[in-house]
């Protein structure tokens, strides 16, 4: 994975960090990163995206903490699994529940959720088809 694939937004709200962490996530969700994949270097990264190594550092530690990597000093980060962890569904709905939550506050309507969900599965799926 060359971090080419990875963009940070200064108008983004979220950290830097946590933008390379929902970029390395997006990736492997939608195939283009596969289990056994090195993710490239720390130094790498930071030169690449122009970004302090301690930021790309603390993204890979919560990629590790996920379980979606696995990090060992001086050897690299290496992609484990699609999956983040063996967490129940429950788990897995609460960010959703957040999300639609905040659109029906935001006033969209059912359906226009329903458009927007199968929109987003659309385009993760769509990437992962152009690999």
């Amino acid at each position: 994975m060359s971090s080419i694939f990875l963009t940070i937004d200064a108008e983004d709200k979220r950290p830097l960090y946590q933008q390379i962490v929902d970029g390395v996530k997006a990736l492997i969700a939608r195939g283009a990163v596969r289990e056994g994949t090195p993710l490239p270097s720390v130094r790498q990264v930071a030169n690449d995206l122009g970004v302090n190594l301690n930021t790309i550092a603390v993204a890979y530690r919560q990629l590790q903490d996920e379980g979606l990597v696995r990090v060992r000093h001086g050897a690299g980060a290496v992609v484990l699994s699609r999956r983040a962890r063996q967490a129940d569904e429950e788990e897995l709905r609460k960010p959703l529940r957040a999300a639609l939550t905040q659109m029906i506050l935001g006033g969209c309507s059912d359906r226009d959720i329903v458009a927007a969900v199968r929109e987003e599965l659309e385009t993760i799926h769509q990437k992962g088809e152009s690999r």
